[in-house]
């Protein structure tokens, strides 16, 4: 395979990093991974809001009145409105802002001070969302929400990437989709309820989102910092003693040695954000912080997480079958992640980028053919292919669930070393929550004027989005996250780019500690 080779041929130290799974590591990522189920909720609980009809009439009453019109030939373009559309991406852009405070916070304080700070900001926004009386509620509620987001998705990728042992990180860190996924149908399932509640169901929904807050800052409160972030703050006996009861051996020494020389790399960087754009860090910067978290979006199945319920109503089912089928749908995303979970370290993270985008291609085809054939004419659409689009729906998002969704976090967040990690992170998630929010806001719109043409649209940009990870993605399976570096010296593209030049930085630091 073009890019690809073991990583077991290149680790240096790895084979003798000792250690077991620990109780006491196990509740570190159960309790870290719950920054997924705030992004997870929001996804889930922002479609289902916008599509009830007593949301719509108290702050959208011109796309309720378009909602219960027929409008034959723009069948399409019921829910385009961009105010409305505002109200799911302002937190997004929010998030955007935000991230890069949450650096500054991650790197001096820790990841769990991050992880505080968003679970805080978030329990906010939902509190206000949920009493909110005007537009202009809504979107102060939803900007916090964002700043809650855009510090928990700084920081949780890193801090489960960090505690996980490398044999296990890629299971580990995929806690982060799970909560994610599981929030999300949590959000569906609450909806699908809500929805029943007259006239303040919404207002349940979208407070309820205080409750995920408020879990992730109680456990946070008892969480440990990783090694990784302790060594980098320079304490060295705190780091040692963390490490070995995550690890749940005293041998730690071969582990903790490649955090140290890691930690000297880091302080010597005085401006990480600078170095990023290093010639060392070229690669790192074109997969990690830029293409795959922008491509993660663009394959648009955060557009049908935002917009399931809107996209049923809009293909003619009624409001409590729009939630229903969204609940199947993003069932499958639950399944996927955890087919993802259980197997990336043991598959590796190319094949599911590779099988999964072949799926999630396949899919979007069929449903862009359905729609050209039988929707948007002024009738209903036909029982059999609205049967047909859930299934290819279902398809595309059981296949995004153990691809891109699960390694447009794990990838990144394993790829940048220990100077650039927490700025390569904030760029990720910049970059992520920027495609996120414009998606978010332009979707509804482009499936009114673009019509069934936006999903072959997406599915042109998956086939784009698989050759850029078949040809410049090299495998990470089971490599230490500290020993990263050297596959780029070996891969057949980035060694031209990169050269030897970071292998023998490494060597000086090891010669140095001697």
């Amino acid at each position: 395979m073009a890019g690809g080779f073991s990583s077991s041929a290149v680790g240096k130290r790895a084979e003798l990093y000792e250690g077991r799974i620990t109780w006491y590591f196990i509740g570190a990522c159960l309790i870290g991974s719950l920054g997924g189920s705030l992004f997870g909720y929001d996804l889930g609980v922002s479609g289902g809001v916008t599509a009830m009809d007593d949301f719509l009439k108290e702050f959208f009453p011109k796309v309720y009145r378009r909602k219960h019109e027929p409008l034959h030939e723009t069948d399409y373009c019921k829910f385009d409105s961009q105010l409305l559309t505002l109200f799911t991406s302002s937190l997004y852009f929010a998030g955007l802002v935000s991230t890069f405070a949450a650096s500054r916070v991650t790197t001096k304080y820790g990841r769990r001070m991050s992880i505080l700070v968003g679970s805080i900001s978030f329990f906010l926004g939902g509190a206000i969302n949920a009493g909110a009386v005007n537009i202009a509620m809504l979107i102060i509620g939803r900007i916090l929400l964002g700043f809650g987001i855009g510090f928990g998705n700084q920081a949780v990728p890193l801090y489960l990437s960090e505690i996980a042992p490398a044999k296990h990180r890629g299971k580990v860190n995929q806690l982060f989709q799970l909560t994610t996924c599981l929030g999300i149908l949590v959000a569906d399932l609450i909806n699908y309820k809500t929805e029943e509640k007259h006239p303040w169901g919404w207002r349940l929904s979208l407070g309820l989102a205080t409750l995920p807050a408020a879990l992730m800052f109680l456990g946070g409160l008892f969480l440990p910092e990783t090694p990784n972030s302790l060594v980098e703050q320079g304490k060295l006996e705190k780091a040692k003693e963390v490490l070995m009861r995550i690890r749940g051996t005293t041998k730690i020494d071969a582990e903790f040695q490649d955090l140290l020389e890691a930690s000297e790399a880091a302080r010597a960087v005085k401006h990480p954000f600078r170095n990023l754009f290093k010639r060392k860090n070229r690669p790192q910067l074109i997969i990690g912080a830029l293409g795959i978290p922008a491509f993660q979006q663009l394959s648009g199945n955060n557009s049908i997480l935002f917009y399931a319920p809107v996209i049923f109503q809009t293909l003619g089912l009624g409001s409590q079958a729009a939630l229903y089928s969204s609940i199947i749908s993003n069932s499958m995303l639950v399944i996927g992640a955890l087919v993802s979970m259980f197997l990336v370290d043991r598959l590796g993270r190319r094949f599911f980028f590779i099988e999964g985008g072949s799926q999630m291609i396949i899919s979007m085809v069929v449903v862009g053919i359905t729609l050209a054939k039988e929707f948007g004419h002024g009738k209903p659409l036909p029982k059999s292919s609205a049967t047909l689009l859930l299934i290819m729906i279902c398809l595309f998002v059981v296949a995004y669930g153990w691809s891109w969704g699960p390694m447009g976090w794990l990838v990144p967040s394993e790829l940048f070393p220990l100077e650039t990690r927490s700025a390569g992170q904030s760029i990720v998630v910049c970059n992520n929550l920027f495609f996120t929010a414009l998606v978010a806001q332009f979707f509804v719109a482009a499936m009114c004027h673009l019509r069934y043409g936006v999903f072959f649209l997406f599915a042109g940009l998956i086939v784009v989005m698989s050759i850029f990870i078949i040809t410049l993605l090299p495998e990470t399976k089971q490599m230490p996250i500290e020993e990263i570096y050297l596959l780029w010296e070996q891969h057949w593209f980035w060694k031209r780019i990169v050269g030897t030049s970071q292998r023998d930085e490494h060597e000086m630091r090891q010669i140095d500690s001697v």
